[in-house]
């Protein structure tokens, strides 16, 4: 009986953060309920509402979201394509674990568009630009002292996406999108550790006042210190799980 109850609030919780990861309702009913499943457990997966590790179970799963097995199924068989869950013979479906490589792979990337996101931001920013910059930074440490994770990470795109816009080159843009989704699992492990959030708001102090200083080097420095830390950081989250 405990562990069906523990079973139960798990279930429970889970239910909770449902409504705020499906599609909006408009979207609900112009698209298949198999695209209905695979954006909602998409992102449930990339916010750290459905852990590394987490077995997803098709009967579970469907009655949660009030679907069949099928649409579930095939959600899991998308996700797999896309390296989010992995398929094993015998122990069924499974959030995938980030591994080292994937954290590498990804954190190269973000660090050199980061950079040069920054540098080139520091060369472009408008003042209309540097107010809005401001206020991005000032939301995230709000957030950051007061918010929920979600909440965070949100105002930690919004700061980033100000300086991506204030770069001003279309390129970048496309590629940062095409990104986007990756980045945000992997902000998601750092920002689970509040013991980072007044480092945080340290390093987008100085990631502004180098872009508003207009000097490009020192801007794609801190910027590259920035990610450094969060790849380090969970690099040794994931050494950790693996003891």
């Amino acid at each position: 009986m405990p562990e069906q109850k523990k079973k139960r609030q798990i279930d429970k919780e889970f239910l909770s953060v449902i409504p705020d990861a499906m599609p909006a309702l408009d979207d609900q009913q112009s698209i298949p309920l198999r695209e209905t499943a695979f954006l909602t457990l998409r992102k449930l997966i990339l916010t750290g509402k459905l852990h590394p590790g987490e077995r997803l179970t098709e009967v579970r799963l469907g009655k949660i979201l009030g679907t069949s097995r099928t649409p579930i199924r095939e959600a899991i068989r998308k996700l797999e394509l896309e390296g989010l869950v992995t398929i094993t013979p015998g122990s069924g479906a499974r959030v995938a674990r980030i591994t080292e490589e994937d954290l590498q792979d990804v954190m190269e990337v973000r660090s050199a568009l980061d950079q040069l996101c920054a540098s080139l931001a520091s060369q472009r920013i408008t003042e209309e630009e540097i107010r809005e910059l401001l206020k991005a930074r000032d939301a995230f440490e709000h957030s950051a002292r007061n918010g929920d994770e979600q909440e965070i990470a949100e105002s930690d795109v919004r700061f980033h996406d100000v300086i991506a816009g204030a770069a001003r080159n279309r390129r970048l843009d496309q590629v940062l999108s095409g990104m986007a989704d990756t980045i945000y699992r992997f902000r998601f492990e750092y920002i689970r550790d509040d013991l980072h959030y007044e480092k945080l708001i340290e390093e987008h102090r100085m990631i502004c006042d180098a872009i508003m200083e207009g000097n490009p080097d020192k801007a794609a420095s801190t910027a590259k210190e920035h990610i450094k830390r969060q790849q380090e950081f969970i690099l040794s989250q994931i050494r950790k799980a693996q003891q």
